[in-house]
Protein backbone atom coordinates (compact mmCIF):
# COMPACT_ATOMS: atom_id res chain seq x y z
CA UNK A 1 0.00 0.00 0.00
CA UNK A 2 1.28 3.51 -0.86
CA UNK A 3 2.04 5.80 1.65
CA UNK A 4 1.03 9.40 0.71
CA UNK A 5 3.92 11.54 1.33
CA UNK A 6 2.44 14.15 4.26
CA UNK A 7 3.89 17.27 2.50
CA UNK A 8 1.38 16.80 -0.21
CA UNK A 9 -1.20 16.95 2.02
CA UNK A 10 -0.42 20.13 4.01
CA UNK A 11 -0.47 22.48 1.09
CA UNK A 12 1.59 25.56 1.74
CA UNK A 13 -0.17 28.56 3.72
CA UNK A 14 -0.18 31.29 1.06
CA UNK A 15 -2.05 28.65 -0.82
CA UNK A 16 -4.83 27.95 1.47
CA UNK A 17 -5.18 31.57 2.51
CA UNK A 18 -5.69 32.24 -0.92
CA UNK A 19 -8.31 29.55 -1.59
CA UNK A 20 -10.21 30.49 1.73
CA UNK A 21 -10.71 34.40 0.98
CA UNK A 22 -11.38 33.27 -2.66
CA UNK A 23 -13.60 30.55 -2.30
CA UNK A 24 -15.52 32.68 0.65
CA UNK A 25 -16.11 35.59 -1.51
CA UNK A 26 -16.41 33.38 -4.97
CA UNK A 27 -14.52 36.10 -6.62
CA UNK A 28 -10.78 36.36 -7.16
CA UNK A 29 -10.84 40.25 -7.68
CA UNK A 30 -12.44 40.77 -4.16
CA UNK A 31 -9.50 38.02 -2.38
CA UNK A 32 -7.22 39.83 -4.10
CA UNK A 33 -8.20 43.25 -2.57
CA UNK A 34 -8.83 41.56 0.60
CA UNK A 35 -5.05 40.26 0.60
CA UNK A 36 -3.34 42.64 -1.45
CA UNK A 37 -2.74 40.61 -3.85
CA UNK A 38 -2.95 40.89 -7.99
CA UNK A 39 -6.23 39.31 -9.49
CA UNK A 40 -3.60 37.40 -11.85
CA UNK A 41 -1.52 35.96 -8.68
CA UNK A 42 -4.57 34.94 -6.99
CA UNK A 43 -5.64 32.67 -10.03
CA UNK A 44 -1.96 31.46 -10.26
CA UNK A 45 -2.46 30.00 -6.45
CA UNK A 46 -6.00 28.70 -6.84
CA UNK A 47 -4.55 27.00 -10.00
CA UNK A 48 -1.35 25.94 -8.24
CA UNK A 49 -3.56 24.35 -5.31
CA UNK A 50 -5.68 22.46 -7.34
CA UNK A 51 -2.82 20.85 -9.03
CA UNK A 52 -1.16 19.46 -5.58
CA UNK A 53 -5.06 18.39 -4.90
CA UNK A 54 -5.80 16.97 -8.22
CA UNK A 55 -9.26 18.49 -7.91
CA UNK A 56 -10.91 21.48 -9.43
CA UNK A 57 -12.03 24.08 -6.61
CA UNK A 58 -13.94 26.42 -8.62
CA UNK A 59 -15.87 26.29 -11.82
CA UNK A 60 -15.09 29.64 -14.62
CA UNK A 61 -17.70 30.99 -15.45
CA UNK A 62 -17.38 33.96 -17.66
CA UNK A 63 -14.82 36.43 -15.38
CA UNK A 64 -16.68 34.75 -12.27
CA UNK A 65 -15.92 31.94 -10.32
CA UNK A 66 -18.45 29.33 -8.25
CA UNK A 67 -17.39 26.53 -5.90
CA UNK A 68 -17.48 23.20 -7.26
CA UNK A 69 -19.16 20.67 -4.60
CA UNK A 70 -14.73 19.44 -3.78
CA UNK A 71 -14.35 22.59 -3.66
CA UNK A 72 -17.50 23.71 -1.01
CA UNK A 73 -16.62 20.59 1.00
CA UNK A 74 -13.19 21.86 1.13
CA UNK A 75 -13.65 25.56 2.34
CA UNK A 76 -15.98 24.49 4.79
CA UNK A 77 -13.53 22.35 6.60
CA UNK A 78 -10.56 24.20 5.82
CA UNK A 79 -12.21 27.55 7.46
CA UNK A 80 -12.56 26.73 10.93
CA UNK A 81 -9.07 25.32 11.12
CA UNK A 82 -7.66 28.59 9.97
CA UNK A 83 -9.59 30.27 12.45
CA UNK A 84 -8.19 28.00 14.93
CA UNK A 85 -4.88 28.48 13.72
CA UNK A 86 -5.37 32.14 14.08
CA UNK A 87 -6.88 31.84 17.54
CA UNK A 88 -4.00 29.56 18.90
CA UNK A 89 -1.66 32.55 17.23
CA UNK A 90 -3.40 34.80 19.27
CA UNK A 91 -2.68 32.96 22.36
CA UNK A 92 0.58 32.80 21.91
CA UNK A 93 1.11 35.87 20.73
CA UNK A 94 -0.55 37.52 24.37
CA UNK A 95 1.09 34.98 26.65
CA UNK A 96 3.69 36.87 27.72
CA UNK A 97 0.82 38.80 29.57
CA UNK A 98 1.05 35.89 31.64
CA UNK A 99 -2.98 35.70 30.93
CA UNK A 100 -3.37 35.22 26.96
CA UNK A 101 -6.25 35.62 25.34
CA UNK A 102 -10.17 34.53 26.46
CA UNK A 103 -12.78 34.58 23.72
CA UNK A 104 -16.08 35.46 25.55
CA UNK A 105 -19.85 35.12 23.94
CA UNK A 106 -22.17 37.17 25.39
CA UNK A 107 -25.93 37.98 24.51
CA UNK A 108 -25.20 41.39 22.39
CA UNK A 109 -27.98 43.37 24.80
CA UNK A 110 -26.33 42.22 27.99
CA UNK A 111 -22.65 42.77 26.82
CA UNK A 112 -23.81 46.39 25.20
CA UNK A 113 -25.66 47.75 27.98
CA UNK A 114 -23.80 46.00 31.09
CA UNK A 115 -19.98 43.90 30.69
CA UNK A 116 -18.76 46.69 28.40
CA UNK A 117 -19.60 49.81 30.31
CA UNK A 118 -18.04 47.30 33.27
CA UNK A 119 -15.30 45.80 31.51
CA UNK A 120 -12.42 48.68 32.14
CA UNK A 121 -12.45 47.68 36.13
CA UNK A 122 -11.74 43.96 34.94
CA UNK A 123 -8.41 45.38 32.94
CA UNK A 124 -7.80 47.99 36.06
CA UNK A 125 -7.14 44.72 38.45
CA UNK A 126 -5.83 42.24 35.38
CA UNK A 127 -3.95 45.01 33.29
CA UNK A 128 -2.27 41.77 31.20
CA UNK A 129 -5.66 39.86 30.56
CA UNK A 130 -7.01 40.09 26.98
CA UNK A 131 -10.66 39.41 26.37
CA UNK A 132 -12.17 39.48 23.26
CA UNK A 133 -16.33 39.45 22.72
CA UNK A 134 -18.06 37.64 20.62
CA UNK A 135 -21.96 38.04 20.48
CA UNK A 136 -24.25 35.00 20.08
CA UNK A 137 -27.89 34.38 20.52
CA UNK A 138 -29.02 31.45 21.92
CA UNK A 139 -27.11 28.52 22.68
CA UNK A 140 -23.12 28.79 22.44
CA UNK A 141 -21.58 25.98 20.06
CA UNK A 142 -18.49 24.97 21.73
CA UNK A 143 -17.45 21.90 19.21
CA UNK A 144 -16.11 24.82 16.53
CA UNK A 145 -13.06 25.79 18.60
CA UNK A 146 -13.57 29.59 18.03
CA UNK A 147 -15.36 30.32 21.65
CA UNK A 148 -13.51 29.62 25.26
CA UNK A 149 -16.42 30.75 27.36
CA UNK A 150 -19.77 32.79 27.02
CA UNK A 151 -21.87 34.34 29.40
CA UNK A 152 -25.65 33.20 29.15
CA UNK A 153 -29.25 33.09 30.08
CA UNK A 154 -31.08 30.23 30.90
CA UNK A 155 -32.52 27.76 33.37
CA UNK A 156 -30.46 25.23 34.90
CA UNK A 157 -29.36 23.21 32.71
CA UNK A 158 -25.89 23.33 31.18
CA UNK A 159 -25.11 19.41 30.09
CA UNK A 160 -21.13 18.74 29.42
CA UNK A 161 -20.35 22.13 30.60
CA UNK A 162 -19.17 24.04 33.66
CA UNK A 163 -21.88 26.74 34.90
CA UNK A 164 -21.57 29.37 37.48
CA UNK A 165 -24.68 30.94 38.45
CA UNK A 166 -23.64 34.96 38.22
CA UNK A 167 -27.40 36.57 39.09
CA UNK A 168 -31.07 35.76 39.33
CA UNK A 169 -32.95 37.55 36.63
CA UNK A 170 -35.17 39.71 37.37
CA UNK A 171 -38.36 41.00 35.19
CA UNK A 172 -40.14 44.40 35.01
CA UNK A 173 -42.55 45.76 33.15
CA UNK A 174 -42.21 48.72 31.26
CA UNK A 175 -44.12 51.23 28.27
CA UNK A 176 -43.01 54.86 26.59
CA UNK A 177 -43.98 58.16 29.01
CA UNK A 178 -47.25 58.63 26.68
CA UNK A 179 -48.22 55.61 27.26
CA UNK A 180 -48.32 55.75 31.25
CA UNK A 181 -51.05 54.09 33.36
CA UNK A 182 -52.93 55.90 35.64
CA UNK A 183 -51.42 54.10 38.65
CA UNK A 184 -48.27 52.57 39.59
CA UNK A 185 -50.65 48.94 39.26
CA UNK A 186 -52.49 49.33 36.23
CA UNK A 187 -55.90 48.14 36.23
CA UNK A 188 -56.39 44.97 33.99
CA UNK A 189 -58.68 47.03 31.68
CA UNK A 190 -55.71 49.27 31.24
CA UNK A 191 -53.31 46.29 30.23
CA UNK A 192 -55.82 44.47 28.16
CA UNK A 193 -56.04 47.64 26.06
CA UNK A 194 -52.32 47.49 25.17
CA UNK A 195 -50.41 45.45 22.81
CA UNK A 196 -47.94 43.34 24.84
CA UNK A 197 -44.52 42.56 22.99
CA UNK A 198 -42.07 39.79 23.47
CA UNK A 199 -38.67 38.55 22.94
CA UNK A 200 -38.16 35.49 21.33
CA UNK A 201 -36.28 33.55 23.89
CA UNK A 202 -38.14 34.19 26.90
CA UNK A 203 -42.40 34.33 25.21
CA UNK A 204 -43.13 33.08 28.83
CA UNK A 205 -42.11 36.61 30.48
CA UNK A 206 -45.90 38.00 30.45
CA UNK A 207 -47.33 35.24 31.27
CA UNK A 208 -44.67 34.82 34.29
CA UNK A 209 -45.60 38.79 34.94
CA UNK A 210 -49.29 38.35 34.72
CA UNK A 211 -49.51 35.02 37.17
CA UNK A 212 -47.13 36.81 39.66
CA UNK A 213 -49.46 39.65 39.59
CA UNK A 214 -52.36 37.30 39.55
CA UNK A 215 -54.01 39.25 36.40
CA UNK A 216 -55.83 36.67 33.32
CA UNK A 217 -53.78 36.65 30.56
CA UNK A 218 -55.99 35.34 28.03
CA UNK A 219 -57.49 38.83 27.43
CA UNK A 220 -53.69 39.47 25.90
CA UNK A 221 -53.80 41.26 22.77
CA UNK A 222 -50.00 40.00 21.42
CA UNK A 223 -48.23 42.31 19.19
CA UNK A 224 -44.32 41.32 17.27
CA UNK A 225 -41.48 39.21 19.08
CA UNK A 226 -38.12 40.49 18.68
CA UNK A 227 -34.86 38.34 18.64
CA UNK A 228 -32.70 41.35 20.14
CA UNK A 229 -33.69 42.63 23.43
CA UNK A 230 -31.82 45.93 22.62
CA UNK A 231 -34.95 46.17 19.47
CA UNK A 232 -37.63 45.08 22.08
CA UNK A 233 -36.65 48.13 24.07
CA UNK A 234 -36.82 50.45 21.25
CA UNK A 235 -39.87 49.33 20.38
CA UNK A 236 -41.29 49.81 23.71
CA UNK A 237 -39.58 53.25 23.87
CA UNK A 238 -41.39 54.08 20.30
CA UNK A 239 -44.82 53.50 21.66
CA UNK A 240 -45.11 50.15 19.69
CA UNK A 241 -46.69 48.30 22.88
CA UNK A 242 -45.71 47.50 26.26
CA UNK A 243 -42.85 45.12 27.18
CA UNK A 244 -41.56 42.81 30.31
CA UNK A 245 -37.97 43.20 30.20
CA UNK A 246 -34.58 42.54 32.30
CA UNK A 247 -34.42 45.07 34.77
CA UNK A 248 -30.74 45.25 34.68
CA UNK A 249 -31.04 46.25 31.24
CA UNK A 250 -33.21 49.07 31.44
CA UNK A 251 -31.69 50.80 33.69
CA UNK A 252 -30.90 53.72 31.98
CA UNK A 253 -33.59 54.06 30.30
CA UNK A 254 -35.62 54.15 33.26
CA UNK A 255 -32.94 56.90 34.85
CA UNK A 256 -33.37 59.06 31.47
CA UNK A 257 -36.85 58.68 31.54
CA UNK A 258 -37.67 57.33 27.95
CA UNK A 259 -39.19 54.19 29.85
CA UNK A 260 -41.77 53.79 32.82
CA UNK A 261 -41.95 50.93 35.02
CA UNK A 262 -44.98 49.98 36.44
CA UNK A 263 -46.17 46.70 38.65
CA UNK A 264 -43.69 44.88 40.59
CA UNK A 265 -40.55 43.72 39.93
CA UNK A 266 -40.66 40.03 39.32
CA UNK A 267 -38.40 37.35 39.95
CA UNK A 268 -37.60 35.70 36.56
CA UNK A 269 -36.89 31.55 36.17
CA UNK A 270 -33.97 32.56 34.54
CA UNK A 271 -30.77 32.64 35.50
CA UNK A 272 -27.82 34.65 34.07
CA UNK A 273 -24.80 32.07 33.63
CA UNK A 274 -20.87 31.99 33.09
CA UNK A 275 -20.13 28.72 30.88
CA UNK A 276 -17.23 26.89 29.39
CA UNK A 277 -16.28 23.13 28.58
CA UNK A 278 -14.36 21.62 31.82
CA UNK A 279 -11.12 21.21 28.42
CA UNK A 280 -10.98 25.04 29.02
CA UNK A 281 -10.76 25.52 33.05
CA UNK A 282 -7.01 26.06 33.20
CA UNK A 283 -7.12 29.23 30.66
CA UNK A 284 -4.97 31.44 32.32
CA UNK A 285 -7.65 34.30 31.65
CA UNK A 286 -10.64 32.12 32.53
CA UNK A 287 -10.51 32.19 36.47
CA UNK A 288 -9.83 35.91 36.57
CA UNK A 289 -12.65 36.71 34.48
CA UNK A 290 -15.06 34.09 36.21
CA UNK A 291 -14.59 35.56 39.66
CA UNK A 292 -14.70 39.23 38.86
CA UNK A 293 -18.25 38.22 36.95
CA UNK A 294 -19.31 36.55 40.00
CA UNK A 295 -17.92 39.23 42.57
CA UNK A 296 -19.24 42.27 40.25
CA UNK A 297 -23.06 40.40 39.32
CA UNK A 298 -23.31 40.01 43.22
CA UNK A 299 -22.77 43.21 44.03
CA UNK A 300 -25.08 44.47 40.91
CA UNK A 301 -28.48 42.53 40.79
CA UNK A 302 -29.36 41.47 37.25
Amino acid sequence: MEVMNPRKLTPSMSLLLVFEASARHESYTRAADELALSQSAVSRQVQALEEQLGAALFRRQGRSVKLTEVGRRYHSELRPALDRIRQATLQAMSSQSGFGALRLATLPTFGSKWLLPRLHAFYALHPGANVHIHSRIGAVDFSAGDIDAAITVGEDAWPGLVAHRLAKESLIAVCAPGVRPHSQMPSPQWLYAQTFLTIVSYPQAWSDWLAHHAIDPLPMRHGPSFELTSHLIQAVAAGLGIGVLPHSLVKDELMRGTLVAFGETVPSRRSYYFIYPPRNEDLPALAPLREWLLSSLTNDSA
